[in-house]
């Protein structure tokens, strides 16, 4: 009987502590966006952001809070010999926050670390067909985002990407607009959205985007994304949030119902920035 007892009570305890280990998250990240933003941090991402600025100020303590709370809950990990620094760890930081403006504060949730690398990295690629495999080769990479766990960044590129804004390319957009697709176990171009009803709008605009910028590749014309986007559904959207961030006024007049889409779920008007 009191073996029983206590297994019951064990049970109960548990059944506690994970009833309230949400509230506990909530109420711990709560605390740290309230916290003071370092100035040397303020200084790094105006650095890597030229909207910062521009963004009104509302927006701006949104961004300096998730900051923090990106920076205390993910791991940076350097590879190949490389140091990770402060302006390394705020400065990927203020890319993939910016992805999280205006209500989507789940802070990536299946991501635990960020793998940075100096340069491109090799990794081993398989190519497979009807469940066996076909070949496995290595091969040069700059960023890749998995499904479980991690993202893997050059420190190299994401400098790149820093210092030339507007070209439609950010390889820390990319992987976590990858980790947005992610966050339901699979990548296939479809986050979470807001609403069911939403998902029919976002079939709709986004088979025919793709379709187009499909068509437009194959046909050599000169494309407003970037061609990889034509590799797949989950590639067009990640390809397509760095262009909706870096290239919004070209995106908005070449897709207009792209960019609206777009505006929609990440409740941004990125042209307002120009």
């Amino acid at each position: 009987m009191l073996e029983t007892a206590l297994v019951l009570l064990l049970i109960a305890l548990l059944t506690v502590a994970i009833l309230l280990s949400p509230m506990l998250v909530k109420q711990r990240r709560k605390q740290m966006m309230q916290r003071s933003f370092p100035p040397l941090w303020n200084a790094l991402v105006e650095n890597a952001l030229p909207m910062y600025t521009r963004l009104s100020p509302e927006q701006r303590r949104q961004l300096q809070g998730h900051i923090q709370v990106f920076l205390a809950e993910k791991q940076f990990i350097g590879c190949a010999g490389l140091q990770v620094t402060e302006e390394m760890r705020v400065t990927i930081a203020a890319f993939a926050c910016l992805l999280l403006l205006n209500g989507r504060g789940h802070y990536f949730s299946n991501l635990r670390s960020i793998l940075l690398y100096p340069g491109a990295y090799w990794a081993i690629e398989i190519t497979s067909s009807d469940g066996f495999i076909v070949e496995e080769q290595q091969v040069a990479r700059l960023g890749e985002s998995w499904v479980r766990d991690q993202v893997v960044l050059s420190w190299e590129q994401v400098q790149h990407d820093r210092s030339h804004w507007q070209d439609g390319q950010n390889v820390v957009l990319h992987e976590f607009a990858h980790q947005l697709d992610q966050e339901d176990g699979k990548g296939e171009g479809v986050p979470i959205l807001e609403q069911r009803s939403d998902y029919e709008q976002w079939a709709k605009v986004m088979a025919q985007e793709y379709q187009r910028l499909c068509q437009e590749v194959q046909r050599g014309l000169k494309t407003v994304m970037d061609c990889y986007g034509a590799t797949n559904p989950a590639e067009f959207f990640a390809v397509a949030t760095e262009t909706f961030f870096e290239k919004p006024s070209a995106l908005q007049q070449h897709t207009p119902a792209l960019y609206d889409l777009l505006q929609h779920y990440y409740q941004l008007d990125p042209v307002q920035w120009l």
